[in-house]
């Protein structure tokens, strides 16, 4: 089971964009997030005239590992660690360690 999954509040605690805040928008093969508005670079793009693309500098947002991202916990109005819960039907379901609150329902 995955801690971190799409459409997941995340807070950055490490690298250039420490502290900033974003919703993951997809989660890669290799485990690795991208963060919406977060490790931004400018890539260099040439013109394709068969797929009707300029060329150009386009900005876009790079992958980060999921170790260097936390769920916000709106409860604690912080970032937080993650753990998995089973519950009494055999359910298992991440929770938040600080306060035991449950995400999935």
């Amino acid at each position: 089971m995955r801690r971190i999954r799409k459409g997941d509040d995340v807070i950055v605690t490490t690298g250039k964009d420490k502290g900033r805040r974003g919703t993951v928008l997809r989660v890669l093969a290799t485990g690795q997030v991208v963060v919406e508005g977060c490790n931004k670079v400018k890539k260099h793009v040439k013109p394709n005239p068969m797929k009707q693309t300029a060329g150009g500098i386009e900005e876009k947002e790079m992958p980060i590992h999921p170790s260097n991202v936390a769920l916000y916990n709106p409860h604690a109005k912080k970032a937080d660690r993650v753990g998995i819960k089973v519950l009494e039907d055999g359910r298992r379901v991440r929770c938040f360690r600080s306060d035991g609150e449950v995400l999935d329902v």
